[in-house]
């Protein structure tokens, strides 16, 4: 009850919360909706009941700020359909469309209490600041900047933005680490928040940090879990979105949904639909890579296998007629040395003949001059030539195995093979020596023996030279 005191009338303060309760209650006695940012669920457990912040923003600045109540009961009802549609529960952060009514309590002030929320509103703002971010990317002229990245034929390093106990990192790094062909590829965590309001600014800093070592890689992964719309708002984020478009790195995603494509995922180099994906594409870029190599490796090793094989034949053909010229210029060598020594004993046996009768002649001429020197006669001549023929014929024997061994050494000198290590090489045509270029037309197909292997050409043009010229 208000009373006078000295002309005034003093009210109570119940007094005049209950006249603000009443006249609340007169003037908005019915519910409305409204829009408004929830930027704190304020959710208590032991009650279940919410007391949200609302807040209504202008350029990043608030204008408005109130707070608000919802009863357990209907929470879990809205927290019911968010999860529905939404596939996320009510959460700080989104915008929302509510219905509610003004109340007012004498302890706890006044209040909107909200009975219902719309959760296709939010999925409808969430979609609005998404086409906003895509706007200014494309505006600035980057939302495809990293794709134009080139990712290394074999991308071994990965930085991967994760959380640890994720199941998508998990499903990442089994498959990369049990690919049945061997691949190595080196992977390192870079710790940070996935969802939620901190999300940005925690994935923000992993990138900074790995853009300092970002030598050290060829790629930076994010693995993230499945999850719904709302738990990927932070990948619409513009500032995140422009941090991975113009990143020097490509960057790929495996975020892990299949619908309602983020924006993250738009500019990034390569997107999954799941880490398991993302793995498994880069595993294919190993086999790419490595199909072709084995391939090659496999024609060169048939190619030197062949070619060995027909050098080895062209050695042998070689030593083959090497050994027939060897051993018909030797046995032609051999044939006339026995002729040498044959007519070298018959010259002997002739010459010693000579001798003999000039010796009894010349010994009749000093038997006829006088018969003291008869002592001199026949008998001390063929002493003599006893004595000086054996001498005369080794020395003869010696001089013609001389010749016999300058012409074996000749014959060494002239073998194909030393000839063709001084330069000179053997055409053939038709499996014939060329030996002019009178028997060569245009067209026809060469065959050029070197020292070392074999070349085979087509004659263009013949020049014939006159060697008397």
């Amino acid at each position: 009850m208000s009373e006078k005191v000295n002309d005034r009338t003093i009210f109570s303060l119940s007094e005049v919360t209950l006249s603000i309760q009443r006249t609340l209650s007169e003037r908005y006695n019915s519910v409305f909706w409204v829009k408004a940012e929830m930027n704190k669920v304020n959710r208590y457990p032991h009650s279940g009941h919410c007391y949200p912040d609302l807040v209504e923003k202008v350029n990043g600045k608030i204008i408005a700020e109130m707070r608000a109540n919802i009863w357990k009961d209907d929470f879990d009802a809205i927290n019911a359909r968010f999860l529905e549609v939404l596939h996320e529960p009510l959460k700080d952060g989104i915008n929302i469309l509510f219905c509610a009514k003004i109340t007012f309590h004498s302890v706890y002030g006044l209040s909107l209490r909200i009975t219902d929320i719309d959760p296709v509103f939010s999925l409808g703002e969430l979609e609005r600041e998404k086409q906003e971010t895509i706007n200014r990317l494309k505006k600035e002229g980057i939302l495809h900047a990293n794709k134009s990245r080139i990712l290394a034929p074999l991308p071994k390093r990965i930085a991967i933005i994760s959380v640890q106990t994720s199941k998508g990192y998990a499903d990442f790094t089994k498959v990369i680490g049990e690919n049945p062909w061997g691949y190595q590829i080196f992977q390192m965590l870079f710790p940070a928040l996935l969802q939620g309001e901190n999300a940005v600014e925690s994935i923000l800093r992993q990138f900074a940090i790995i853009e300092k070592v970002s030598r050290h890689f060829d790629a930076v992964a994010i693995i993230r879990g499945g999850g719904g719309d709302i738990g990927l708002t932070c990948y619409n984020n513009y500032l995140l979105a422009r941090r991975i478009a113009l990143f020097p790195l490509p960057v790929i995603t495996g975020i892990g949904h299949s619908t309602n494509e983020t924006v993250a995922e738009m500019v990034a180099y390569k997107n999954a639909i799941t880490p398991t994906e993302l793995s498994d594409f880069l595993i294919q870029k190993f086999h790419n890579f490595s199909a072709p190599v084995n391939r090659a490796l496999q024609i060169i090793t048939e190619n030197a296998i062949l070619l060995i094989r027909e050098e080895k034949l062209k050695t042998i053909n070689l030593v083959r007629f090497f050994k027939t010229i060897t051993g018909s210029q030797l046995g032609k060598n051999r044939h006339k040395l026995h002729q040498l020594t044959t007519s070298l004993f018959r010259q002997s046996s002739h010459f010693l003949q000579l001798t003999r009768e000039r010796q009894i002649y010349q010994n009749l001429r000093i038997l006829v001059k006088g018969s003291e020197l008869f002592i001199t006669g026949q008998s001390d001549l063929l002493e003599l030539l006893r004595k000086k023929l054996p001498d005369n014929l080794s020395s003869f024997i010696s001089r013609e195995a001389q010749k016999v061994s300058q012409w074996e050494k000749m014959i060494e000198i002239m073998n194909p093979v030393h000839v063709l290590k001084r330069g000179y090489t053997i055409t053939l045509v038709n499996n014939k020596v060329v030996k002019s270029a009178e028997v060569l037309k245009k067209g026809d197909q060469l065959k050029t023996i070197l020292c070392d292997g074999e070349v085979v050409s087509i004659a263009q043009s013949i020049t014939k030279i006159n060697p008397n010229e």
